[in-house]
């Protein structure tokens, strides 16, 4: 049994009832393969009032844009990779400071105007010329800070749009794909305020608090979505969601945490990863044999317990679906006789010496104190006892920022999917100043890391970027200033008869192929 559908007949839209069979648009009735029907509704926690993709980087506010407003290119399918969008060529100088790219023809606005450089252009100058920062949290995050390392945004012809940049800045090509920088047009209304309309598969065609109503574009340059309509619902709580699913007036929800149901609950591995930071400063963890003594002794299994259903162990310095990722040997786990062997090659852990690991004690959505005992526990019994404290988030990161702590249980983000922007600020030398800039809270220097870093920053060549990211990996992994121990995950519950929903890595999760089967029909 499906759930209600909206119908639009002329400017009223009409409640129909499913009951078994399926009836398509204007009363005509459709084979079992196009059983589908016309509207999805999904729910989201967060929805604001008025969208604007440049405000936020995680959450609903860019999954919402992301069905709304297209970017100048877009992440693959599984991966921060990219692949062309509204830009099908692009290019760089020789000096890597100014990047063109070349768009699509033919693509429009929703108010039917046609898409050019200009367009382009006054898009992103409208996040470079911003007024306060909160109009540009995404720019501002990605771009090093407001104006940050673009100087300029400019069309040089009808479809060729250039940013100049103050230095080489390779990341560029990643972090377009976000969307928070998506192409957006501002447009007054009737009422006299500011909206923004897009080119994306869909438009909005009804909003109210609490609700979005999208519809379908069809002559999208992609071509049309699978369905005609969606409807963006803001669901409070898991029980309003499993009591909508149940009723089916809801179809897919996006939990914050994960759901309580396992039936319809899909994951996916994100961006956000847990590490456990060791102050390289300190003895003993100073002797990178201690260091990697520890990383032996966790074992990924009694981590997966622990972490439940909020995150899976990682073993690798870069999540699943980031591009540039090192696969190879497991950095976690092994067996007690290694442990042995490489703190007496590390020189012991001398009697009396107790480490403190300081750890937040934020549980959302991941519980940092239970996991910080585990690991309190697991190195207690490998004979490396350690002492646990517990502060406040804003108090722990001042004495993270300060090196107070010996280990540090901690979080960071690949943000925008590129390599650079999670391995750079968390092991490089230029974040290693103690003080309220500080991001690497290993204290970490190390100018063979730092020179293949930055190098991977500045060059363009995509290839030669890959073979860098997977050199500076090698790096670490010998090294172990910090060690990845989870990879946060993205869920979704959906309700029977929900087909084509693929997550995303990054959160951004396309809805454009979801599609819903009528009561004993195929999708």
């Amino acid at each position: 049994m499906c759930g209600p559908a909206l119908r639009r007949s002329g400017l009223a839209l009409l409640l129909f009832l499913l009951a078994s069979v399926w009836t398509a648009a204007r009363g005509l009735s459709a084979p079992a393969t196009e059983e589908l029907r016309r509207e999805v509704r999904v729910g989201v926690s967060g929805l604001p009032s008025t969208l604007d993709p440049a405000t936020a980087l995680e959450g609903a506010v860019p999954l919402v844009a992301h069905q709304l407003f297209d970017t100048l290119v877009a992440y693959r399918e599984g991966s921060t990779d990219i692949e062309p969008a509204l830009a099908i060529r692009w290019s760089v100088g020789r000096d890597g400071l100014v990047w063109s790219f070349l768009l699509r023809d033919g693509v429009r606005f929703h108010d039917g105007t046609l898409l050019t450089a200009t367009d382009v252009a006054a898009s992103f100058e409208r996040q470079l010329r911003a007024e306060t920062p909160a109009s540009a949290v995404v720019w501002s995050a990605l771009f090093r800070g407001l104006p940050g390392i673009v100087r300029a945004v400019k069309a040089t012809d009808r479809r060729t749009v250039q940013f100049l940049l103050v230095q080489p800045y390779a990341p560029l090509l990643t972090v377009l794909a976000h969307p928070g920088l998506a192409v957006v047009k501002s447009v007054t209304g009737s009422d006299g305020t500011a909206r923004l309309i897009g080119t994306g598969r869909y438009r909005v065609v009804d909003a109210s608090p609490g609700r979005l109503a999208l519809e379908a574009v069809p002559s999208h340059w992609a071509g049309p979505p699978r369905s005609e309509r969606l409807v963006i619902l803001d669901v409070v709580t898991e029980d309003q969601a499993e009591g909508d699913l149940d009723a089916n007036t809801l179809d897919i929800w996006f939990p914050a945490w994960p759901p309580r149901r396992a039936e319809g609950a899909l994951s996916v591995p994100g961006l956000r990863v847990g590490y456990l930071a060791f102050q390289t400063e300190k003895e003993p963890l100073s002797r990178k044999k201690v260091r990697q003594a520890i990383a032996v002794a966790l074992d990924p299994a009694a981590l997966g317990v622990a972490l439940e259903r909020t995150a899976v162990p990682l073993q690798s310095f870069l999540p699943p679906g980031v591009w540039g990722r090192r696969e190879g040997s497991s950095l976690l786990g092994g067996g007690r006789q290694t442990v042995k062997a490489l703190l007496a090659e590390g020189g012991g852990w001398a009697t009396g010496v107790l480490p403190t690991l300081l750890v937040s004690s934020e549980t959302s959505p991941v519980n940092l104190p239970k996991l910080a005992e585990l690991i309190q526990l697991t190195l207690g019994a490998a004979e490396m006892p350690v002492n646990l404290r517990t502060e406040e988030p804003d108090a722990v990161r001042m004495s993270y920022q300060k090196g107070e702590h010996d280990l540090a249980l901690v979080e960071g983000a690949v943000v925008g999917g590129d390599p650079h922007l999670f391995l750079f600020p968390l092991s490089a030398s230029e974040a290693a100043a103690k003080g309220p800039r500080a991001l690497n809270f290993s204290f970490y220097r190390n100018a063979r890391l730092d020179d293949t870093l930055i190098r991977a920053s500045q060059l363009s060549f995509r290839p030669e970027r890959q073979r860098l990211y997977q050199r500076a990996q090698a790096i670490l992994a010998d090294d172990l200033p910090w060690i990845p121990i989870y990879v946060r995950l993205h869920w979704a519950l959906v309700r029977n008869g929900v087909r084509g929903l693929r997550l995303h890595p990054t959160g951004f999760h396309r809805l454009d192929a979801v599609g819903l089967e009528a009561a004993g029909g195929t999708p």
